[in-house]
């Protein structure tokens, strides 16, 4: 009897335990958000810092050497094209322009009385042409004195403001020494920086960029390249480079400001949100993407360079056309996906 009834024990439980379903083991799917890879034609950017200032920075001096009369300007003011800015004494330029006009006056009037005494056949023609010449040579003297006359004085050549002041008044200067410097709004403001020759041979003349100061926080001006030196400076080795920055001309020339310029790309590279990316240390990251199945791929990618809120990814994702943004973090290899609208 004991036979029979361990026989029939199995066939009991099993009727017993019909209907009943098996628990699942499945976890729940993960909620995520997924974001577009996109392709564009971007190269990594180049970073440096630089000065700004006017494009337009003259030197302005005396034509002669003398005593300063006047100084009408200080640094920081605002000129206006044809206003005297400076003047020199012309205790000594005057007297020499007198004394030139004198002369010329002279010659003019001794030609005249060789022409007529040559008619008169009481003079040669020599005679007459010595006296052409010397009165050609008293005109030239006076040209020249009242040309530097004029120069004595320095008038602005532009609109602008007056960057630096050299002199005081009662200073005896030398011909060309510099006096004022005044910046000419012209042609706009520029921001200087050195770049070392494996980042100068990447730049061209109209590469974006974007210019931001530090004693104006949160403030970012775009710019474009607007020149390149062809050679380094001598004394640090960098090549210049000037970007233009045409809404910026209220700022103070010496301003430090950093730079980014965004050179021309020649092929594209993939871009995705930063938030998408995982463990990234150095050139790798990692980064999740739907799979066929709807579950969970992880990937290993290289990291090219950050574009702003994006990062640029040069392999890993041959193939991808999305990503897991939001929820990311919270994913293993092989989980279930559903995706948020």
């Amino acid at each position: 009897m004991t036979r029979y009834l361990i026989l029939l024990l199995p066939a009991l439980l099993g009727a017993c335990t019909r209907g009943y379903a098996t628990p699942s083991t499945e976890s729940a799917p993960v909620m995520v958000r997924l974001a577009p890879v996109e392709l564009e034609k971007l190269a990594p950017p180049v970073s440096g810092t630089g000065t700004l200032g006017l494009k337009e920075e003259l030197t302005l001096s005396f034509k002669v050497g003398g005593v300063v009369a006047r100084i009408l300007v200080d640094e920081g003011e605002v000129v206006r094209e044809g206003q005297l800015l400076a003047a020199l004494d012309l205790g000594e330029i005057d007297p020499a322009v007198a004394r030139a006009r004198s002369a010329a006056d002279k010659a003019e009037r001794d030609l005249a009385r060789a022409r007529r005494l040559f008619a008169d056949s009481v003079v040669s023609l020599s005679q007459v042409q010595d006296a052409e010449t010397t009165r050609d040579v008293a005109l030239a003297e006076l040209q020249s004195l009242t040309f530097n006359r004029r120069h004595a004085a320095i008038v602005a050549p532009a609109d602008g403001v007056i960057l630096q002041r050299r002199a005081e008044p009662g200073e005896l200067v030398a011909p060309g020494a510099s006096i004022l410097v005044l910046g000419s709004h012209a042609r706009g403001q520029v921001v200087r920086v050195g770049l070392a020759d494996r980042d100068a041979v990447r730049i061209r003349r109209g590469d974006r960029a974007r210019v931001s100061v530090a004693a104006l926080p949160g403030a970012v001006w775009e710019g474009t390249v607007s020149e390149v030196a062809a050679a380094a400076d001598p004394a640090t080795g960098t090549y210049q480079v000037e970007v233009s920055l045409p809404r910026a001309i209220a700022l103070a020339s010496g301003l430090v400001g950093s730079v980014e310029i965004r050179p021309v790309a020649d092929r594209e590279i993939a871009l995705v949100p930063v938030d998408a990316v995982l463990e990234a240390d150095g050139s790798s990251g990692v980064v999740f993407t739907p799979g066929r199945d709807g579950r969970a791929e992880r990937r290993v990618v290289t990291l090219a360079f950050l574009a702003g809120d994006r990062m640029a990814v040069s392999a890993g994702l041959e193939g991808v056309d999305r990503v897991v943004t939001e929820g990311a973090a919270n994913l293993d290899p092989g989980d279930a996906l559903e995706v948020r609208p």
